[in-house]
């Protein structure tokens, strides 16, 4: 998945599919598609899944969807040939919107190092989203429990509980800042948020340096609802972007490491198992030293721990183990427990999921 994201034609996906290792061999040199032949055959089962999907959104508004690395153990964003596509279609005076999973931490940082090196394009605008109920979990408010309805902190007003969970945004807006592109919030407003605790949120944002911070109403209201959010993107885009890179893909495996860990998620250090540092050197002796790093780790926290909200700090970040994916193009160090196979829930979707062969209508799927 993370090849064919990052692939800009189908003579590069052929040489990444090509370059991937799948063992080393005695004198511990990697082993490659390459070597086993294999690439030709690869390509020709890839020849078609190189082409985005286009689809549309509710309101027509035309939508690529290829490719979806997860964020929090891949790089976590869609694929660049999309991207090209896009742009190509939306002319020099059109907008192309494109996604990042999860927060600035994990699929913006990684959207910038990986994927912008990747595709070298850079962006215009940072639009951070966020919701007035994630803010309060960030600010202190229960646990919460998907299927289960929402306590009442999530759906009354609570002010203190949203200005204490402001912090993780505005760490999410420095971390964006970072790269050197205006940021501009996009607060995700539900029925139950106050103005209140709406204003609150967007006088903060501003505060922390967001370029601007608008409500946006397209859940109830659809694309209407998000105008003031589209003119806020366009202002901003018209600024003079400062684009960087976090680190130079050039300094050892390890200082990439600890760069991101340090100034993405606000470690006081890391801490290398012997396994992962065995690996380091592996990965350094047989020449891939100088590939951008993917860190694998949870989505809910900045740190390694799901359960610690807000802005952690003073914590050592601990690298379990480090794996390569070199036809991608990056090394991914393992952050503590993270799994790089993502689970089901106890009862999958696909129980529900049918279709009647005499209309050929699709049931189950919503």
């Amino acid at each position: 998945m993370a090849v064919l994201a990052l692939t800009d034609s189908l003579a590069d996906m052929k040489a990444r599919l090509g370059r991937m290792v799948v063992a080393s061999d005695k004198s511990g040199q990697p082993v490659t598609a390459d070597d086993l032949g294999v690439t030709g055959a690869l390509t020709v089962l890839m020849k078609d899944a190189i082409k985005p999907n286009l689809m549309q959104t509710l309101e027509g508004t035309p939508v690529f969807v290829h490719a979806g690395p997860f964020a929090n153990i891949a790089h976590g964003n869609s694929s660049v040939l999309a991207d090209k596509i896009a742009l190509k279609l939306v002319g020099e005076e059109g907008f192309v919107v494109t996604e990042a999973g999860f927060g600035a931490d994990i699929g913006m940082e990684k959207f910038f190092n990986i994927k912008c090196r990747a595709s070298s394009l850079v962006p215009n605008v940072v639009v951070l989203v966020a919701t007035v109920r994630a803010l309060k979990m960030h600010g202190g408010g229960p646990s919460v429990t998907a299927g289960v309805p929402l306590k009442k902190e999530y759906t009354e007003e609570n002010i203190q509980l949203v200005a204490d969970g402001c912090c993780n945004l505005q760490k999410q807006i420095q971390i964006a800042q970072l790269f050197g592109v205006p940021v501009v919030v996009a607060l995700n407003v539900f029925k139950t948020d106050t103005r209140a605790e709406i204003d609150l949120v967007c006088e903060l944002a501003k505060r922390a340096g967001a370029f601007d911070a608008v409500p946006c109403y397209h859940w109830s209201v659809g694309g209407k609802g998000s105008v003031d959010l589209a003119r806020a993107v366009r202002e901003a885009a018209s600024k003079r972007s400062r684009f960087q890179f976090l680190y130079d893909v050039q300094l050892p495996v390890v200082d990439k490491i600890r760069t991101i860990a340090q100034a993405v998620y606000g470690a006081k250090d890391i801490e290398l198992s012997p396994e992962a540092q065995a690996k380091i050197d592996r990965y350094t002796q047989q020449g891939f030293g100088n590939l951008p790093i993917c860190m694998a780790k949870t989505h809910l926290s900045l740190s390694h721990e799901p359960d610690k909200k807000g802005v952690p700090r003073d914590f050592i970040l601990p690298i379990s183990d480090v794996r390569a994916s070199i036809g991608a193009g990056f090394i991914y160090p393992l952050v503590g427990t993270m799994s790089t196979m993502p689970g089901l829930p106890t009862r999958p979707c696909f129980y529900d999921i049918d279709l009647d062969t005499e209309t050929e209508q699709v049931k189950g799927l919503f």
